[in-house]
């Protein structure tokens, strides 16, 4: 297979695409005026403690003020907090370390209305929520996650190799300073250990930067930001399994490059420069994929179809055979659907970024065996074609599977749609015969309450218009007698269904 980084700038954004045998996995953009918040560090100010969510809400310079929940505050700030808490109040009580705070943690011991402090942000805003805030930190670099306050180390559980797990555990435990702690990607797996302690120096420095920084700056100050798009994306994507990085900007084909060189320097001939005709996106149909993956429809190369519904709380997928009937027997037909189906999902998630709640109605199978197939490809899938974590249950009594990933950023729709105005994001508008009859009701309320007189001229848009004239000009005739004067139609182009003006005519 062959999978490759693009890379595309102009003069308005910065996208990014990453292809596998031409077929879209992910997109990725950057617009000047939309800021991804994630990742962020900001000096937060507490404006609202409330203990029975056991949750602070920290201003952080946005419309919304961000929430940190008692469950994302590191532990060994928590203990300073409640005994500096204790000496405020003149309390002689026991003093708590990081081990044993958890069992008294209360988020009003740990944060006061009106204080400073310094939040990362986890999670985008989404729909009325603010960002989701964090004091547990962490930096992610091309080899390790830096968490600089919590003194653990892990190890990617896709570095299976046991050996090779220790071998990075001791590389990390003997250059980490005290106190800190790092997550190894699977990125590090046969890296030279001056590869990732190089990393690990970066990121350090970059830590001593943002404590600095927090010291003088005021509340609601952004300390640090990501890597820009370009890097961010070959950071979190270029692997032995990527052949090629494509880039049609100079500038950062150049940026590129000198990361490349920097800390992958036997992958630096991956990297091509795209000056040619057509552009990057067009070369690769990107935008024709981008346009399908906002759709509701998707359909399956069996001829069997997906129907993805996503709400506020949880994303629903049903799995349809379509015109699809197969050769074999319908078990067998339907088992086939619901594996392609569920790769088919797997790569949704990514492309349209789906998070939190979600729940896929396959086709149901009479046969428990294949049901456990169905399963078990599915968790498979995830694994090897998911970088993000997820917990997916077996297939329910309805033929349900539920499973929950992880959310990151916006989705693909939160980043290129806003809410219809015409059905104020239901989905459906008013029917022309209900429009019809509001608007003519509004018409008779305005000349009832206002004593106008005519003889009148009723002015609408095309559609309600002829739906009049062909539908309802008997109830014009009853309004004229009604209100005791003559009624003439008029349509304006220009007008929308919701559009109407009553004026006198001769």
């Amino acid at each position: 297979m062959l999978k490759k980084i693009l890379i595309s700038r102009s003069p308005w954004q910065v996208r990014a695409a990453i292809i596998d045998d031409g077929k879209l996995q992910d997109v990725y953009f950057d617009d000047q005026s939309n800021i991804d918040l994630e990742r962020c560090f900001y000096k937060g100010k507490v404006s609202k403690v409330i203990p029975g969510l056991q949750t602070a809400f920290v201003d952080i310079g946005r419309e919304k003020a961000g929430f940190l929940h008692i469950s994302e505050i590191d532990r060994s700030l928590a203990a300073d907090r409640i005994a500096k808490s204790q000496q405020i109040e003149g309390m002689d009580e026991p003093s708590y370390d990081a081990h044993t705070v958890k069992r008294v943690m209360d988020i009003t011991k740990v944060f006061r209305e009106g204080e400073d402090t310094l939040v990362q942000v986890i999670k985008e805003p989404v729909y009325e929520k603010g960002a989701k805030l964090t004091t547990c930190f962490t930096l992610p670099g091309k080899f390790i996650v830096l968490m600089p306050n919590i003194p653990q180390i892990g190890v990617s559980k896709k570095i299976e190799n046991r050996d090779e797990r220790t071998r990075l555990r001791t590389i990390l435990t003997s250059c980490l300073p005290k106190g800190m702690g790092a997550i190894v990607r699977t990125t590090s797996e046969q890296r030279s250990s001056s590869d990732i302690q190089k990393d690990v120096a970066f990121l350090v420095s970059l830590w001593n930067t943002i404590q600095k920084k927090f010291a003088k700056s005021s509340a609601g100050e952004c300390l640090f930001t990501d890597l820009p798009l370009s890097l961010r994306v070959v950071r979190e994507h270029f692997g032995e399994d990527i052949q090629q990085i494509v880039i049609d900007d100079k500038h950062d084909f150049q940026t590129v490059s000198n990361y490349i060189r920097n800390l992958m320097p036997e992958s630096a001939d991956k990297l091509l420069y795209h000056d040619t005709k057509p552009g990057l996106f067009e070369k690769y149909e990107i935008d024709q994929q981008i346009e399908a993956a906002l759709l509701r429809k998707v359909p399956l190369r069996c001829g069997g179809t997906l129907l993805i519904d996503t709400a506020e709380a949880m994303t629903v997928i049903d799995v349809n055979t379509g015109r699809y009937t197969g050769k074999d027997n319908l078990e067998e037909t339907i088992l086939k659907t619901n594996l392609e189906a569920a790769d088919e999902v797997v790569r949704q998630l990514r492309l349209r970024n789906i998070g939190g709640l979600i729940v896929i109605d396959f086709i149901d199978m009479l046969s428990s065996q294949n049901r456990q197939k169905l399963s078990a490809h599915l968790e498979r899938a995830l694994k090897k074609k998911d970088k993000f974590q997820s917990v997916t249950l077996k297939v329910s009594e309805f033929g349900l599977v539920q499973m929950t990933r992880k959310r990151s950023g916006k989705t693909l729709t939160q980043q290129l749609m806003r809410a219809c105005p015409n059905c104020k994001s239901l989905g459906y508008v008013k029917s022309l015969a209900t429009l019809t009859h509001e608007l003519l009701a509004r018409c008779q309320a305005k000349i009832m309450k206002e004593a106008l007189k005519g003889p009148f001229l009723f002015t609408f848009s095309p559609e309600i218009f002829h739906h009049l004239v062909h539908n309802e000009y008997n109830a014009i005739l009853t309004l004229e007698k009604e209100i005791g004067f003559r009624i003439v139609l008029e349509l304006n182009e220009s007008f929308a269904n919701d559009q109407y003006l009553i004026g006198r005519t001769e």
